[in-house]
């Protein structure tokens, strides 16, 4: 793949070198020199990927996956697949469709699930607790 700036050394370098010459310093091939001289970058011609390119096998049974999640958040998409779902519809579901579920549950928890536990470091300065504690009692001797 031809980055930015492959394409902008080319650019650059067709303005005074011919194309064999231009693509050979900017670390490319000449038919690729030829069909990338477009005037627009690489970065610019890339269209974002939004579509499915296929059905989403989950679809029909989702809301009973989304239940069982909601009832134990706990669980993973390796155990609801494996014993839950092949095991209630089998033949219905092959062992490649596992990371599909894996990426649904996913952000099914990021938008849906539960909070995530946060957990604060506890910093222990030495002798900083013992001050105190020995303070305390020095002064409880004293009264």
């Amino acid at each position: 793949m031809v980055t930015d700036t492959q394409e902008r050394n080319l650019m650059k370098l067709t303005q005074t070198e011919s194309t064999l010459a231009a693509a050979a310093k900017a670390g490319m091939d000449e038919k690729t020199a030829r069909k990338y001289r477009t005037g627009r970058l690489p970065s610019q011609r890339r269209v974002k990927h939004t579509w499915r390119t296929r059905p989403d096998p989950f679809a029909d049974v989702w809301h009973e996956v989304e239940e069982t999640l909601k009832k134990n958040a706990g669980l993973e998409a390796k155990t609801l697949f494996l014993e839950d779902l092949q095991r209630r519809y089998q033949g219905r579901f092959q062992d490649g469709q596992l990371r599909t579920l894996q990426r649904r549950v996913k952000v099914w928890r990021a938008l849906e699930g539960p909070a995530k536990e946060i957990y604060f470091p506890q910093i222990h300065v030495p002798g900083e607790l013992c001050a105190s504690a020995s303070s305390a009692a020095r002064t409880a001797q004293h009264r």
